[in-house]
């Protein structure tokens, strides 16, 4: 096995990091505090082909696989997770959905757009009393001709306000039926679809979360995705792939916290000398490290796995379920080694501290990855 970097990953990595140093690096905070949502800043990465980096090349792509969206995800969140959250969700959630399971058609008239970042992309699951039963869900499509009319409201959705383009889970069946729920494709614009309030979140302050609301909004049957009923089992499949995206954006918090830590330690001097001298620091920054490891091999071994279509729950589970909750050890520990500095906004670490937590949370929690990976264990 070759575990070095591939020529298209150093590319990569070194674009982004000259990117983020010009582009990110300086607007952090400003973003962080205001609640920004530059979305000017991913028209840019959707020009450098950051935004469709698993869209095949004839549909505006870049064509890529997992090993080289996991440096994209890693290497924009080491500056600011915020930023890689979104293009985390507008990559592996929209765009994919409808990459995999939309018709030629479909493929036709909205990747394009979603690869260049012309348009930006939101995916709608979770609901005010549905997270991680989704089954239980409220929103409903009710078919009229060849229109459905749906109704309800999905929250905690990525680029709610600011998308063009939404991929919808919604009911067309009983509640708690796995086959009671279709995927839609919803188009800013359409009556009856606006969102509704944006949250005002601990992290991940510059990536915009907000409702999504739906008043006898009528949208025809050609924004289909699929068969009627297989919305939840798509869905399914499309967040096998997002624990990747929400694992590299796990890497990339650890390693940032990590670096910082690291640099920190060499720089900041007590009793005479540097406090990564005392083994009290040294074995805290051996233990990050080592985790930080662990994290990219079991996610470069799930990006392994989807690259050649093999099975890849069990391992995409692993992946995310650990990373992220590394990152948050290994954040907690960057503010522990930074003493009173750490818990200032003077230093990064704070923010990667606050950035950390959501990755334990989103796209199915630590303890939805444990049911995940026990349930596939106790299969065989």
């Amino acid at each position: 096995m070759n575990f070095e970097y591939n020529e298209t990953q150093n590319m990569i990595a070194q674009s982004i990091r000259d990117f983020a140093e010009q582009h990110i690096r300086p607007n952090i905070m400003e973003w962080d505090e205001a609640q920004h949502f530059p979305v000017d800043l991913f028209k840019k990465l959707g020009e450098m082909g950051f935004m469709g980096v698993l869209v095949p090349e004839e549909l505006g792509g870049s064509g890529l696989g997992y090993h080289e969206y996991i440096t994209v995800v890693e290497e924009i969140s080491k500056v600011d997770p915020s930023i890689g959250l979104s293009v985390a969700a507008h990559n592996s959630l929209c765009t994919n959905h409808i990459l995999t399971f939309g018709n030629e058609e479909q493929k036709k008239k909205w990747i394009p757009k979603l690869a260049t970042a012309e348009h930006i992309g939101a995916w709608g699951l979770t609901e005010h009393n549905t997270g991680s039963d989704a089954g239980g869900m409220n929103t409903t499509a009710v078919k009229d001709g060849d229109h459905w009319v749906v109704n309800g409201a999905k929250n905690f959705i990525t680029h709610a306000k600011s998308g063009d383009i939404a991929v919808v889970i919604v009911r067309t069946g009983e509640k708690g039926d796995s086959k009671g729920m279709t995927a839609f494709v919803f188009e800013k614009g359409m009556p009856g679809f606006t969102s509704g309030k944006k949250e005002n979140k601990l992290g991940m302050r510059a990536s915009e979360t907000a409702e999504l609301i739906f008043d006898n909004c009528r949208i025809p049957d050609t924004n289909r995705l699929g068969e009627v009923g297989d919305g939840f089992v798509q869905a399914m499949k499309i967040l096998d792939g997002g624990r990747i995206s929400i694992g590299a954006l796990s890497l990339g918090i650890a390693k940032g916290a990590y670096e910082a830590a690291l640099k920190y330690s060499k720089e900041r001097y007590q009793f005479g000398q540097p406090i990564s001298n005392f083994q009290g620091i040294a074995f805290k920054l051996a233990d990050m490290a080592t985790e930080i490891e662990a994290s990219e091999l079991l996610l470069h071994k799930a990006a392994f796995l989807k690259n050649n279509n093999k099975k890849m729950t069990l391992a995409g589970a692993m992946g995310k379920m650990y990373s992220s909750e590394v990152c948050v050890r290994v954040s907690n520990e960057a503010v522990q080694i930074h003493g009173g500095y750490g818990y200032t906004k003077d230093y990064p670490v704070e923010k990667f501290y606050r950035d950390s937590k959501l990755c334990t949370i989103g796209e199915g929690t630590t303890e939805i990855q444990k049911l995940v990976i026990s349930r596939n264990l106790l299969k065989g």
